[in-house]
């Protein structure tokens, strides 16, 4: 049977106070949760993109020739005692600027929710993310160093979490990295770049947290890669990346290269991740996550279920 998916909620931020990170919101009607396949066809509106028709650049403090418009889906693993899942996001377009965050489950044994620790995090980058920009001029970019060494500093709740987080400025895509969230750049229809996994090994990702033995900022990868108008940036959580192949996300990115234009980017954030959903709960298909259980020694057949985030940038010109 068919059921509707409800669209997370999103932020906008324009101060400080009204920062929302993204926390999925969980719906009774995802029990019983069907394969991604069985609904993709039903009449499932994703949220509106955050962005007006006609871009001011003004608006958002764009630097260079191009801008980028986002939008996000996200589908929380059933769990009856975490509704929200341990995945977190934030879309902060006027800054330029995206992320991700994926507490991690492990600490379930100890009775600890790690969607708590992410959720703060992101909501922590966001606050630094304004105050940063506050304090300088539009045409200096935002330090995602900076960003995450403070989101870190102010979270408080026990877990750990990885952590991805984007900005665009001068034309150039800027990340920091820790674990295996992740992101790819998808140009004319193949990826020209994509975000290595950091971990220390199979399933155990870097991560951010409190405790003495967590990872903490300095660790995280620093990327800087040029991008061009027409570029599509696919950032997630592992639960897109250990489910779907690259050349799985070109495909499904290269289906809907002929609405790009008219269509929005929470659109195609949905078709991966509902994509993601379909090979997680297939216990036949090779995924990535299969792939690598086997070069680790493990035998694990199909997909992992997990929390699937997915944030789409669609790289415009000005």
């Amino acid at each position: 049977m068919a059921i509707d998916i409800v669209p997370p909620k999103r932020c906008r931020v324009t101060d400080e106070s009204e920062v929302d990170v993204i926390a999925g919101d969980y719906d009774e009607r995802h029990e019983g949760l069907t394969p991604a396949c069985d609904f993709m066809d039903e009449d499932i509106k994703p949220y509106e993109t955050f962005i007006p028709e006609e871009v001011d650049s003004r608006d958002v403090g764009v630097t260079g020739k191009t801008i980028m418009v986002a939008g996000s889906f996200y589908i929380p693993k059933l769990n009856p005692a975490k509704p929200l899942g341990e995945d977190a996001s934030f879309i902060c377009l006027n800054k330029q600027v995206i992320g991700v965050a994926d507490g991690v489950g492990g600490w379930a044994k100890k009775g600890i929710d790690s969607g708590m620790y992410s959720r703060e995090l992101m909501k922590n980058a966001e606050l630094a993310i304004h105050k940063q920009s506050n304090s300088t001029t539009t045409t200096t970019s935002i330090d995602l160093m900076k960003v995450l060494n403070e989101a870190f500093s102010k979270t408080k709740n026990k877990g750990s979490s990885t952590a991805c987080i984007l900005s665009l400025s001068d034309d150039t895509l800027h990340a920091v990295n820790i674990g295996d969230s992740g992101f790819a750049v998808i140009r004319e229809g193949t990826i020209v770049y994509k975000s290595k996994v950091q971990q220390s090994r199979f399933n155990c990702p870097f991560q951010l947290g409190n405790e003495i033995t967590s990872d903490k900022p300095n660790v995280a990868e620093k990327i800087s890669v040029p991008v061009i108008a027409g570029d599509v940036i696919v950032l997630g959580t592992d639960g897109l990346f250990d489910n779907v192949h690259d050349f799985e996300l070109e495909t499904i990115v290269n289906a809907g290269v002929d609405s790009w234009e008219s269509d929005v980017p929470e659109t195609l954030a949905w078709r991966i991740a509902q994509y993601a959903l379909d090979n997680a709960k297939n216990t036949e298909v090779y995924t990535p996550f299969t792939r690598e259980s086997h070069k680790a020694g493990i035998e694990h057949n199909g997909g992992k279920i997990d929390d699937i985030t997915v944030i789409v940038a669609y790289i415009w010109p000005l």
